[in-house]
This record gives C-alpha cells, structure tokens and sequence, in this order.
C-alpha cells in the first residue's frame, strides 16, 4: 500500500484502570498514547449485515502501520471525535506481516470499553 490513502490522522489511545481513592472502585480512563496516519473505510451494508450474527456489528476498516504490542483488548482509537473500539486482534499484511495492521472497528455507546 503506497502512503496516499493513509490519510487520516487517528489518535491511538491505550486504557488504563486507576483506583479512585474515595470509593475505592476501578476507574477506567483513556490515555492518548501517539497519533498515527490512518486509512479509516467504513464497511458496506452487506458487511454490516453479516457481522451483525457476531457479537460487535463492525463499521468500519483501519489500516495502519505495522506496530508490535497493539492489541485490541487495550486499545482504541479516534478520529474526528469518533471512537472506534477495536474488535479482534489486528491482522497483518499478507506479503511480510510487518508492513501494515488492518483492524475491525465498530462504533456506538460502548465508546470502546
């Protein structure tokens, strides 16, 4: 993939659990770990429909560089005030698996918890 569709900026985040100190529950915050050029497709209609017999309805198809350590329990990412939580792990590029990641998004009120 030449550089030209990566086009939008997303702002990768990773989760971190903080304790609150007067009630003494988990807290789930994001934190904005590094902003990378993206490709950001959204899935067609006959894909929505299909994944809609699995768990997470995915909305859209992201492609980014190939970087270690993303996995999507951990991490999300946002462009343009939208949040895409990632579904699966992300897969690698068929030529040498460390060029680029394409990862399942979806979209809606979990705001990637």
């Amino acid at each position: 993939m030449r550089a030209g569709p990566l086009r939008h900026r997303l702002q990768l985040q990773t989760k971190v659990k903080t304790r609150d100190p007067d009630s003494g529950q988990d807290v789930i915050q994001w934190q904005n770990h590094k902003k990378v050029w993206a490709e950001i497709v959204p899935t067609s209609s006959s894909e929505f429909i299909e994944s809609s017999s699995t768990q997470a309805q995915i909305s859209a198809k992201i492609t980014i560089r190939y970087r270690p350590g993303l996995d999507s329990a951990n991490w999300r990412g946002v462009h343009k005030g939208v949040v895409y939580k990632f579904e699966g792990p992300p897969m690698p590029d068929a030529k040498s698996g460390r060029e680029y990641l394409l990862i399942m998004a979806s979209t809606g009120v979990s705001d990637g918890r």
